[in-house]
């Protein structure tokens, strides 16, 4: 931890880790506190069938937050598709000693994709969006000539792109031009052939769908998807009525990095939102008030086969095993899980300078887990809470980069 920016809060966390009892200021500010909204006596099912109480949960999630050195965090847990326990834990602020409460403001980072996919499919189940037409039908002249997009002049596969292969990461376009060598957009593959996570594809489909709508994406999300399903802690742009309650990201040293007020909607990341808010999305879409039942079939059905070792970095080449054993897939917006022995699963990542977040949701059990953190360390912390509060012993952990050989890498090549 940096000490002249944690020093308060790492000495309490070790008084906490040795067993001291806690009162008074410390029982407020740190994870020996009660929680904000105290669900003690929840009962959490877990996916082999054995239970854990809200407060056994706590417990776990408490001792491997400390661990991790992770300031803060929300954590939400669905059975049969309904929310079960809901708590936050540490700080949103580490200087200023404010607790994290369930309704604090996180940067959902890479969450917005999936919310923005879902978004799409209701375009598409109204007609507004033809999944398989390509996407120039909906632009007032050729993508080329759209300033962002002119390096792709002279490569006629943008004429291809289809709302379809944006949403599975199958465009060829690589996570964000400025990754690329020279700096220079330019499409690898032929459209709908290959893997590779791209948020650059999410947001020029963003760019589609404002054209084809008329609107700003945020007012076109907020109100179809965050006020029908009554996520009143949820926006793709800054609100002021966050102030109160906010989310500072930290490194992993411990050292802020704020956070950003948004005023530009990004489908590829610029949500800000509460694990609790990402339970209600959820149970929306498990109760069929988000899209009907054959556009929700089609988002969570699997689009191309994933057989690397790693997601990132997004052009690797390398195979692995771990992924074909659960059945490792993209849907439209999606991971997929089809091989498991719970069922079929649905997930998404949420990576950012300070903040990660994880969540998956096993599809016919309606047995779901929504974590979010203010820490880059928080990526440590997901296969030891998944595994022992959800009993999730099937994501291709590898794969995701949450292990601590994958950590490491990750922190070395930015």
């Amino acid at each position: 931890m940096h000490a002249a920016t944690t020093s308060g809060y790492a000495g309490a966390m070790r008084l906490v880790g040795r067993g001291a009892w806690c009162s008074g200021i410390l029982a407020v500010l740190f994870f020996c506190a009660e929680p904000a909204h105290p669900q003690a006596s929840a009962r959490i099912r877990r996916l082999d069938g054995t239970t854990l109480t809200g407060a056994k949960a706590s417990e776990v999630a408490r001792k491997i937050l400390d661990q991790a050195h992770v300031p803060g965090a929300q954590i939400t847990v669905l059975n049969n598709g309904k929310t079960v326990w809901s708590e936050a834990f540490g700080l949103r602020d580490v200087p200023s000693k404010l607790p994290m409460t369930v309704d604090t403001a996180m940067w959902a980072a890479s969450f917005t994709k999936s919310i923005f996919a879902a978004y799409v499919m209701t375009l598409v189940d109204a007609g507004f969006i033809d999944l398989d037409g390509p996407i120039k039908q909906y632009l007032n002249k050729p993508l080329p000539q759209f300033d962002h997009y002119k390096d792709l002049a002279g490569d006629v596969r943008w004429r291809r792109i289809t709302p379809r292969h944006l949403l599975s990461h199958t465009s060829g376009l690589a996570n964000f031009t400025a990754l690329e060598p020279d700096g220079k957009m330019r499409i690898h593959w032929e459209p709908g052939t290959r893997y590779a996570y791209s948020g650059e594809g999410i947001n020029l489909l963003q760019m589609v769908v404002e054209a084809r709508m008329g609107k700003p994406l945020s007012t076109l999300l907020g109100d179809r998807i965050f006020t029908q399903l009554g996520m009143s802690h949820s926006s793709l742009i800054w609100k002021e009525t966050f102030v109160p309650d906010v989310a500072n990201g930290y490194d992993p040293l411990g050292v802020s990095t704020g956070h950003q007020h948004r005023t530009s909607a990004r489908a590829a990341g610029s949500m800000d939102t509460t694990a609790r808010d990402m339970g209600r999305f959820v149970e929306g879409l498990l109760t069929g008030r988000v899209m009907s039942a054959k556009a929700e079939d089609e988002m969570l059905r699997p689009q191309i086969t994933i057989t690397t070792r790693h997601q990132f970095p997004t052009f690797s080449d390398e195979k692995g095993d771990e992924g074909p054993r659960v059945g490792l897939s993209y849907g439209l917006g999606w991971g997929l899980l089809s091989a498991t022995k719970y069922g079929p699963a649905f997930f998404k990542e949420g990576h950012g300078d300070g903040a990660q977040n994880y969540m998956i949701c096993f599809r016919q059990r309606g047995d779901c887990m929504i974590v979010m953190t203010n820490s880059e360390n928080g990526e440590s912390t997901f296969r030891p809470l998944f595994e022992k509060i959800l009993g999730d012993t099937v994501t291709p952990w590898e794969w995701e980069g949450y292990t601590p050989e994958g950590i490491a890498l990750s922190r070395k090549n930015r």
